[in-house]
């Protein structure tokens, strides 16, 4: 018999968004479904390693490189951000319900086998580079994942 399937488009580069996304993938993910993650335009921003990668870019592509966020511990929330310290605030309840905390939710994926693919074309268009995303990345185009799509029971655009 084959595994169910639950596919989610990760467009928001917000962390409670990204948090949700997570939840829900590592959820399917434990109830034996293949998940797949297809990150595109702000939600690339999830996957940024938290460092400085040097990369040949011209400068609008470095100043793309510069407005974003640089991984999941630098996004902000989609509400209530308040100059930075709704991220804090929201990371003290998780911390004090002993919630896992995005990059804990991202490692978690991955050791899941959860698929995490990062859209080319937005790639293409901001000007990142894979050295630039975290290891572990599929890079492909919107055919890949309307592949993964098509068949799957659960599809979500978060």
């Amino acid at each position: 018999m084959e595994k169910e399937k639950t596919t989610i488009v990760l467009f928001s580069g917000e962390l409670d968004k990204a948090i949700a996304a997570f939840i829900i993938a590592n959820g399917a993910a434990a109830y034996d479904h293949d998940v797949t993650i297809f990150f595109t335009f702000w939600g690339l921003n999830t996957m940024r390693k938290d460092e400085i990668v040097k990369t040949n870019k011209g400068l609008l592509e470095k100043a793309f490189g510069w407005m974003m966020p640089r991984g999941a511990r630098k996004l902000g929330l989609s509400k209530m951000n308040m100059l930075g310290m709704g991220p804090k605030m929201i990371k003290h309840v998780m911390k004090k319900h002993n919630a896992l905390t995005l990059p804990q939710l991202i490692e978690l994926a991955q050791e899941q086998g959860v698929k995490l693919v990062a859209c080319t074309m937005t790639m293409d268009l901001l000007g990142l580079k894979e050295e630039e995303l975290s290891d572990g990345m599929q890079y492909a185009g919107v055919a890949a994942y309307l592949g993964d799509a098509t068949n799957a029971k659960v599809n979500l655009f978060i």
